[in-house]
């Protein structure tokens, strides 16, 4: 298959440009043990990241922002800008004190306005906000360090929506910002997180760059996951895109680059035979890769259509093509990430049975397809993703589906993603993409479960079930009720199929030996880590 092809041309092409060396920048620099130049994911098309949910974007979300609370390595909020809150006795009201002396980059306080802006605009975007504020009868402040939040009704997961760590991050910004309309991309980079934006270093495409921020005071507490003190050892960060595994790979043995953020599997065994360069497993919780079907246009407007492809699926086709050998992978029949609490395999007699083509081709016919063109939208440029398309694509051939796999860079897919208009008319029925575990581990946080339709995540999946199921979740005290809820949300996604997990895996980063005290989390956060 072409992902096998590819592989061997990465692995080949690794001996001819091992010892290319990249372009520097014809700028002033700090001197090279104060700079740590890394390759991310995939190019970082769009910067907002309340805009998209685009784990890159996370990544530099992070580095530019900062958060109220932020989950520590036990998945507990923290304080983070904030000092601590207060909880009135019904429940109803929230007062959350900034911490003194926080600033933005271009040198205005921090103001609970700010905050109050920047929630706001968060809860139209995010699905765990948008769940949050429909219990939120006002956003306001008490004083310049003071945010209120009240409530109609008690909300006991409040600190866990804002302390989300990933996809759509509750990231502070200047009121003037976080007033922009939140389908509107913010473009100018202004935080109060430990790093400064470049603006006029960014190429997208090429490269970017963020420098140390010397204004931002880390809190007292040692890092622990996205909390913690954000203590920032580097004067510069640049991020090098590098499409090529290859010369990405060449790049890192060479010492160019100190850090390559996710690796290429088939890559592994000759970079863990490399002299001063470590590999490590990204996190302990892993990824699940998922093929998200277009629900609100034809062919997969069609619930029955979409849950019949289930019976021809096998996770393991999926796992391999993307991890080989190298990398750590298991199937997982749930919707929720498995090794989770709450997450149980209730899709396992549809996705852990022997494969049946004849039966999905059968389910097929029968939901009523009558040969349309399904547009498979794939990112070339991104090795974790663009097998995933191959084998769908290969998949639904077998199943006698009239299929059409459109090859485009990532940058490209996630602006096409976007688009509602049929697939003939520049839309879209099905891509793949992957997700961290930790970032839809509940109900309010897996935007791929939600129905909420046009409101809601590319796909536009709507249902009224779920959406009531998960106004339940937050009303849940006692372990068996939260399982119970699961579960039904559980049952009710299996039946309707907004989405399909490919399985659960544990991808690697990797970085030069003398780079420590990484913080084994889902992006490549620029704090604690360090040169020796």
């Amino acid at each position: 298959m072409a992902f096998s092809l590819d592989r061997r041309r990465f692995i080949a092409a690794g001996a001819a440009v091992a010892g290319t060396a990249l372009a520097r920048p014809a700028i002033a620099q700090p001197a090279r043990s104060r700079v740590l130049r890394m390759v991310p994911q995939a190019n970082l098309t769009a910067l907002d990241p309340i805009w998209t949910t685009a784990s890159v974007t996370t990544g530099h979300g992070y580095a530019v922002f900062d958060t109220l609370y932020s989950l520590d390595s036990k998945l507990q909020p923290q304080p983070q800008m904030a000092e601590g809150h207060e909880v009135s006795a019904d429940q109803l009201t929230w007062l959350i004190k900034l911490r003194p002396g926080l600033k933005f980059h271009d040198g205005e306080p921090v103001l609970a306005r700010d905050c109050v802006a920047s929630l706001s605009r968060w809860s139209k975007r995010d699905s765990f906000g948008q769940i949050m504020a429909r219990f939120v009868e006002s956003w306001d402040t008490a004083d310049d360090r003071t945010i209120r939040i009240r409530l109609k009704k008690p909300f006991a997961p409040l600190l866990d929506a804002i302390a989300k760590p990933a996809s759509m991050v509750a990231f502070m910004m200047p009121e003037r910002l976080a007033k922009t309309d939140a389908m509107t991309q913010v473009t100018e980079m202004i935080g109060s997180g430990p790093m400064r934006f470049l603006k006029d270093e960014f190429d997208a495409g090429s490269r970017m760059a963020y420098a140390r921020n010397e204004a931002y005071v880390p809190r007292d507490e040692p890092a622990s996951f996205m909390a913690g003190g954000k203590r920032v050892h580097f004067d510069r960060i640049e991020w090098k895109i590098i499409p090529d595994a290859s010369t990405a790979a060449a790049a890192l043995q060479s010492g160019e680059v100190d850090w390559w953020e996710f690796t290429l599997p088939d890559l592994n065994p000759l970079l863990k035979r490399t002299k001063d360069v470590t590999v490590k497993q990204i996190d302990a919780l892993g990824f699940i890769s998922i093929l998200r079907f277009n629900c609100l246009t034809a062919p997969f407007n069609n619930a029955k259509l979409r849950h019949a492809i289930l019976a021809g699926l096998d996770q393991a086709d999926y796992m391999r093509a993307v991890n080989g050998d190298n990398v750590e992978w298991s199937r997982c029949a749930s919707m929720f990430p498995c090794g989770t609490r709450y997450a149980t395999e209730i899709g396992a007699p549809l996705l852990n049975t022997k494969r049946d083509l004849a039966k999905a081709r059968e389910a097929i016919k029968a939901a009523g397809y009558n040969g349309e063109k399904i547009v498979i939208i794939n990112p070339a440029d991104f090795p974790s993703i663009a097998p995933l398309g191959d084998v769908t694509a290969d998949l639904l051939k077998k199943l006698g589906m009239n299929v059409e796999l459109q090859t485009m860079d990532w940058g490209t897919l996630g602006q096409r993603r976007t688009m509602k208009a049929p697939a003939d008319q520049g839309g879209w029925n099905i891509f793949h993409t992957w997700t961290t575990s930790v970032s839809i581990y509940n109900p309010g946080l897996n935007y791929y479960l939600r129905g909420q339709g046009n409101a809601g995540w590319f796909g536009w999946f709507e249902n009224a079930k779920i959406e009531a199921l998960t106004d339940d979740w937050t009303r849940a005290n006692t372990d068996a009720e939260k399982q119970a809820v699961f579960d039904a949300i559980q049952t009710e996604a299996w039946a309707q199929t907004p989405f399909v997990p490919l399985g659960q895996y544990f991808p690697t980063t990797a970085y030069r030996s003398n780079i420590v005290d990484r913080i084994a989390a889902t992006n490549a956060i620029p704090w604690n880590v360090r040169r020796i």
